[in-house]
């Protein structure tokens, strides 16, 4: 079946009178449809001192409304200028990165990864493919704990011996289940990816971050974006892009916007949809390839990150929704309510006028 999937709201187009956000957003106070006084009655709530309860601290809040910034908002000591963890948001930046190499024909997502420590024909994980992994489907065994530093495997890889080599770390992992059969949530498929995007980039670490920028955010304007890398050389996609709330939303325009920027494919064509179709082995359907979904029926999608950061993107009120903060688990549910909030503050379709 390729990379492509079933999907039923389709990605609204940008608007022929607003300009690609490039070099600069426009800014501009949200439309008569909108619900502002809404918007700005919930942005206040949790922007409030000392901190809500429900939703932990939260540092910027940034929202697009079908190609324009209508509303932001920073914590007190935070600004625009100021760069944000990405955390796991990244993972999804890595996923438009191997688009690009799928479009450039250098990459088959239905192939074995090519892991080169994996190649011995005696080893069941030579036939993982590029989209178990995407899918966190590759049946190895990683226990994502982000707490108790004596199990974890995320904290060992990032922090602990697993370190300088983060993807060689998750590539001596063995199978624990059958390749596509068992879905559990794990950043090191993700670094895994990442040692082979560098393998297909070629060349030295320079050459993969100039990768990066060239391809990807230089190409959208996220000029504040600033990829990290392992003494191995490659870049750590798993957890670490530092960059602007508003670059982020640069990012989150061209998956709504379908792989498309400034009238030009950068993705290939049903790459996002591919992103945004559920995997099978995720009993809830709230996973993709590499982006989160939401199940209520609405289409809406996300790039997450440790600790509430968030890319939301409602194709269904042509939204982009981005926010910052620290977070604890229990209060997962209360981010979800305010950015479900902010979204229902906008209309359902096209501009009436």
């Amino acid at each position: 079946m390729g990379y492509h999937g079933r999907i039923v709201i389709s990605l609204p187009p940008q608007s022929d009178g607003v300009p690609w956000p490039t070099k600069q957003w426009i800014r501009e106070a949200p439309g008569p449809d909108v619900d502002v006084e809404r918007l700005e009655r919930t942005m206040a709530r949790v922007f409030a001192t000392p901190h809500v309860q429900a939703t932990g601290e939260t540092h910027a809040t940034v929202v697009i409304h079908r190609g324009r910034l209508v509303a932001e908002r920073y914590a007190v000591g935070k600004n625009a200028d100021e760069t944000f963890y990405s955390w796991s948001m990244a993972k999804s930046m890595l996923h438009a990165c191997l688009g690009m190499m799928v479009r450039d024909g250098k990459l088959d997502v239905q192939a074995p990864a090519a892991v080169p420590g994996w190649q011995d024909e005696s080893d069941p994980r030579r036939q993982i493919t590029v989209d178990q992994l995407l899918r966190m489907s590759s049946g190895l065994g990683f226990n994502e704990d982000y707490v108790d530093a004596e199990t974890s495997d995320a904290i060992e890889m990032l922090f602990g011996s697993g370190k300088p080599d983060a993807a060689a770390y998750a590539e001596s992992k063995s199978l624990e289940h059958s390749p596509g059969s068992f879905w559990p949530y794990s950043s090191g498929t993700t670094n895994i990816l990442a040692a082979l995007l560098g393998r297909l980039i070629g060349g030295d670490p320079s050459a993969y971050r100039g990768f990066l920028h060239s391809r990807l955010f230089d190409r959208i304007g996220m000029s504040s974006a600033d990829p990290r890398f392992d003494d191995a050389g490659n870049w750590v996609a798993s957890s670490f892009v530092f960059a602007r709330a508003e670059d982020f939303a640069r990012f989150g325009l061209l998956y709504l916007r379908n792989g498309i920027w400034e009238g030009e494919r950068l993705l290939p064509e049903g790459w996002v949809d591919y992103a945004r179709t559920p995997t099978p082995t995720n009993e809830l359907g709230e996973y993709g390839a590499h982006w989160w979904l939401a199940t209520d029926g609405t289409g809406t999608f996300s790039a997450n990150g440790y600790r509430g950061q968030y890319i939301v993107l409602s194709p269904e009120r042509d939204v982009i929704v981005v926010r910052h903060g620290a977070t604890e688990p229990d209060q997962a549910g209360g981010n979800y309510l305010y950015m479900r909030e902010i979204l229902d503050c906008f209309p359902v379709g096209e501009p009436t006028d």
